[in-house]
């Protein structure tokens, strides 16, 4: 049985009193959990419900990518001549913004012909996975070096927190930009695309985890000295059953909270690694590097750069307004 601020907010209805027994029509009244009162106020920020609303359907965009391209794509490497105006020897896409028709519902690259529509789809795929997977790693690592230096304090809470300062003064996107110029293109046979997906989670969520570190060594410093967590010690719990069964629960609130709000920084940090070269490798799609491509044609054909430009913008915009809005859900103090 915890002991821990949780335990002062019932999920059970209270018993009627005598009082209220005596009195016909009166209800007794109903007490909420923690996670009742969150939705409640969740459910009450039309802002928020939006942004989550958006991601949601991101995500069943990027898992039906191949579905929605067989159904109204086209192949993501497929070029169409026929699409583009020849006569002129432009190599612009035919008809008013970038080409856009039913066949092609987003238009086509220009001088390529290739489906836009599709390109952005799996760009979806590729940047939400290492957005996902990369503050999934972050979280992780931050939680236990974060819970670690708070709860045992003395040298360990030196030396996390001495190598926390280093990685989050480390210039970060030079070093990625170093690395993945010398890496190979394939790992264990994964394929160019899928390797360099793996070494993006890698350096993405290997220097996140500071930040989330540092939140949840703070919180262990201040729950630590709580009453809970003395009781707990005073009935011989053991150090685990601390961390695990009294701090980690309570800590849930802010590592969840921050986790929504580093994906976005994770797609825009995907998408600058992509527009400079060194992300996801041609001729596979990623946002960035669409952006990166659109630079040469933006003043002839604008529509290259807005489509992929858009969708990184309102993407990274949802991610916010609902990381926001779940932030202010979970604040205990906020009314």
């Amino acid at each position: 049985m915890s002991l821990g601020p949780e335990a002062s907010v019932t999920d059970e209805k209270t018993a009627p009193t005598a009082d209220a027994a005596d009195r016909p029509g009166e209800q007794a009244i109903a007490g909420r959990s923690l996670k009742q009162i969150a939705w409640r106020r969740l459910k009450k920020d039309k802002v928020a419900i939006a942004g989550a609303c958006v991601v949601i359907f991101l995500i069943v965009v990027a898992i039906l990518a191949p579905l929605l391209i067989k159904l109204l794509g086209h192949p993501i490497d497929e070029y169409h001549n026929d699409a583009l105006d020849t006569e002129l020897g432009t190599g612009l896409p035919k008809g008013a913004l970038g080409g856009m028709s039913w066949e092609y519902l987003l238009g086509v690259e220009p001088q390529t012909g290739r489906d836009i529509f599709s390109r952005i789809i799996y760009g979806a795929q590729t940047t939400l996975t290492v957005a996902f997977l990369s503050a999934f790693l972050s979280t992780l690592f931050g939680t236990i070096f974060g819970l670690a230096a708070g709860f045992l304090g003395g040298w360990v809470d030196s030396v996390i927190s001495r190598i926390m300062d280093f990685l989050l003064a480390f210039p970060q996107l030079l070093f990625a930009i170093a690395l993945l110029s010398v890496l190979p293109d394939e790992f264990f046979g994964l394929g160019p695309r899928w390797s360099r997906v793996g070494v993006l989670i890698g350096v993405i969520g290997f220097f996140g985890w500071p930040y989330i570190g540092r939140i949840v060594r703070g919180q262990t410093l201040s729950l630590r000295e709580r009453e809970f967590v003395e009781a707990s010690r005073s009935l011989g719990a053991r150090s685990g059953r601390i961390l695990f069964r009294e701090l980690l629960p309570n800590l849930a609130a802010p590592i969840l909270v921050y986790t929504t709000l580093i994906i976005p920084t994770n797609i825009l940090t995907e998408a600058a690694l992509s527009f400079l070269g060194v992300g996801i490798p041609p001729p596979n799609p990623s946002w960035g590097g669409m952006l990166s491509d659109a630079v040469q044609f933006y003043r002839i054909d604008p529509m290259y750069m807005i489509i992929p430009g858009s969708v990184i913008f309102i993407t990274v915009l949802a991610f916010n307004l609902f990381g926001d809005g779940l932030r202010d859900a979970l604040d205990p103090k906020a009314r």
